[in-house]
């Protein structure tokens, strides 16, 4: 991934916009990382399948940090970027920010993670197939 930056913003397409809600909560009233981890995947599958054009499934996710944690009422934004294209494989970096249900300012966003996601097109019987077919 990158260096923290001085003045952090948002890197790829918005992808996956969501609320995280109070049913959404583990025991205590957390957001847990699982919840962020599942649509962290589902915008990394939305991300490949455009390049795919079709089905993708996740083979690896490279380290992950969560910087700040997200409160129920937040708004979550996930962003993902194409970082590179194998013969059968994706490389998608995925972000995820956030803006409290307190914050006035629509802009004002707070990174909380983000990870690379590799993904690998999948044929419609489940097997894995060339990104660009016939090239």
């Amino acid at each position: 991934m990158t260096d923290l930056d001085d003045i952090p913003a948002p890197r790829g397409q918005l992808t996956l916009k969501l609320v995280a809600s109070r049913q959404d909560t583990n025991f205590h009233g957390d957001i847990p990382g699982g919840w962020l981890v599942g649509h962290m995947d589902q915008a990394a599958e939305l991300a490949a399948g455009r390049e795919a054009l079709g089905r993708t499934a996740t083979v690896a996710i490279e380290a992950m940090d969560f910087l700040c944690p997200v409160r129920v009422g937040s708004m979550v934004n996930i962003f993902t970027e194409v970082r590179e294209i194998g013969h059968s494989s994706i490389k998608i970096d995925v972000e995820v920010w956030s803006r409290a249900p307190q914050e006035r300012d629509p802009d004002e966003l707070h990174k909380v993670t983000e990870a690379r996601f590799v993904m690998v097109a999948l044929d419609d019987n489940g097997r894995i197939r060339a990104v660009r077919q016939g090239g």
